[in-house]
């Protein structure tokens, strides 16, 4: 039986978390963007809404696998959301955290691909603004927050690494799909 796979997306905010996933999700439709559970207010696209009762109910369950909080919220990745995920296909999990990174990986077994996509801060900054974010100064705060993060776990190993100003996101997506269709390949031979 082929192992599960899912793929990993880490990168400050800007990076192109979105865009390659849209990119993805057109190359097949297997990939779709794993929607954390986030707890809180603001923007609700991508994501499941839920309530402190849901993230307590979670926790008292241990299904809680990652929680992080930014911009005033909380977002999860919980253990029947990601069950779901990939019974719909393969999970592409946007993180901003080395240790969230290695929670999933180390919390659900699956085969999980790592990416790295960088962008430096002003392409943050100019694409934020792009965007139309009202809170661009906490995105630039969080890319500092992601730089950090990356300085203080050297170790932190990435499948693929790539700078997102440089690859256009369908290049990107291939180089991705590439990349799971090797690792299945090995691991059934």
């Amino acid at each position: 039986m082929k192992p599960k796979q899912g793929v990993i997306l880490y990168g400050p905010p800007a990076s192109g978390k979105d865009t390659v996933t849209t990119a993805l999700s057109d190359l097949h439709p297997r990939y779709a963007q794993f929607a954390r559970l986030k707890v809180g207010t603001g923007k609700a696209t991508g994501y499941r809404m839920g309530t402190h009762e849901q993230l307590h109910e979670l926790e008292s369950a241990g299904d809680v696998i990652h929680a992080n909080s930014r911009y005033g919220n909380t977002y999860v990745i919980d253990r029947p959301g990601i069950g779901a995920a990939f019974a719909a296909g393969v999970p592409v999990v946007h993180l901003g955290q080395v240790d969230g990174v290695r929670a999933l990986v180390d919390g659900y077994a699956a085969d999980w691909s790592v990416v790295l996509l960088w962008c430096p801060r002003e392409v943050t900054e100019q694409r934020s603004a792009g965007r139309g974010d009202s809170d661009t100064a906490a995105r630039l705060a969080a890319w500092d927050a992601t730089r950090e993060d990356l300085n203080m776990h050297p170790g932190a190993t990435w499948d693929l690494t790539i700078d997102t100003t440089e690859a256009p996101p369908q290049d990107t997506a291939r180089l991705i799909d590439q990349l799971l269709a090797q690792r299945a390949g090995a691991a059934t031979a």
